[in-house]
């Protein structure tokens, strides 16, 4: 199976760079920054973000180099994608993530807190710095819309009257902006057509609901030990994802056992159970392949490159995680 990693082959080194420039950006101020930077950029994420943006700077751009404000955009990207994950990790209670230990329980919750918040602050001076309003505006959005989501997700704790569609939104906010604004911001950078732009948006938009629906699939398909978190934790907290959605449309016993929060003894191994027992998973499955199918599609418009070809391949690599 071809890992995202080789996926970026065409920007490889570009990332390397940038996870380099990220560790002495966030950590020249402090020495306990400084460790939460090592910490955070060097625990293996797959810098999915950053390199979706990179990548359209090759593609939009053809046989030139990587600009100056492209490669900033990538790290402000990473940046605001790690400012979410330190404080969604501080919300969520989690110990670890990716397998290693969060930021939170290495340095406790007050550290975590701030240094989400000097991420987001740092990804906002340097975006002001691009000189940009446009991408000002863009990435500004992304920031309220991170938060917008992870309110919504506290209020709809173990709510079952939750739809589909409400469901895509928040997981719009979550995961789906950062991806769909950061990439039309490089075509704004690239002083892409107004077509182009918007394309570029919706290739972010679709690949990003494709990822968090795969994502929520996972966490009931995989382990712990391949999750680097604990699996089925969404449905545990009271988050409820596309097969759990699915699921109670089948079983309704199963909006029973989330109503009263899995308070009896068997109750969480028994809507465990009752997912596995519906369509729920497969359709979940049909959720994330319409809208892979739908990004792979926004590509269209960009001349063939070796960039263009691994955006594409990417919306293929989304689906491969769960086949």
């Amino acid at each position: 199976m071809t890992s995202v990693t080789s996926l970026f082959a065409p920007v490889e080194s570009d990332l390397d760079l940038m996870t380099q420039n990220l560790k002495g950006l966030v950590g020249a101020q402090h020495p306990i920054l400084s460790a939460a930077a090592e910490h955070l950029f060097g625990a293996g994420g797959k810098r999915v973000r950053p390199a979706i943006v990179l990548l359209l700077s090759k593609a939009t751009l053809p046989g030139q180099e990587i600009t100056p404000k492209h490669r900033r955009l990538a790290e402000i990207t990473e940046m605001i994608h790690t400012a979410s994950l330190v404080h969604d990790d501080v919300v969520d209670e989690a110990s670890v993530r990716r397998g290693v230990p969060t930021v939170h329980s290495s340095f406790g919750n007050r550290i975590a807190v701030l240094a989400g918040d000097f991420l987001f602050a740092q990804a906002s001076w340097y975006l002001a710095n691009l000189d940009n309003l446009r991408v000002v505006k863009l990435l500004s959005q992304v920031i309220m819309n991170l938060a917008e989501g992870e309110i919504q997700q506290g209020l709809n704790r173990f709510d079952t009257s939750l739809s589909i569609d409400a469901y895509l939104d928040k997981s719009y906010f979550k995961t789906a902006s950062l991806m769909a604004n950061s990439a039309k911001a490089a075509g704004v950078l690239s002083d892409m057509s107004e077509t182009v732009i918007e394309q570029l948006y919706d290739y972010g938009r679709h690949l990003g609901l494709a990822f968090q629906v795969v994502d929520d699939i996972l966490d009931f398909t995989s382990s712990d030990e391949v999750l680097g978190k604990p699996a089925c934790s969404d449905l545990k907290s009271g988050n409820l994802t596309a097969p759990v959605l699915y699921a109670m449309a089948e079983h309704p016993f199963l909006t029973t056992l989330i109503e009263r929060e899995f308070s009896e003894a068997d109750d969480f191994n028994q809507a465990i159970n009752l997912v596995h027992q519906s369509s729920g998973i497969a359709r979940s499955r049909e959720l994330a392949a319409t809208h892979a199918r739908l990004a792979a599609s926004c590509l269209e418009h960009l001349p063939p490159s070796a960039a263009r070809q691994a955006l594409q391949d990417l919306t293929s690599y989304v689906l491969r995680r769960i086949s």
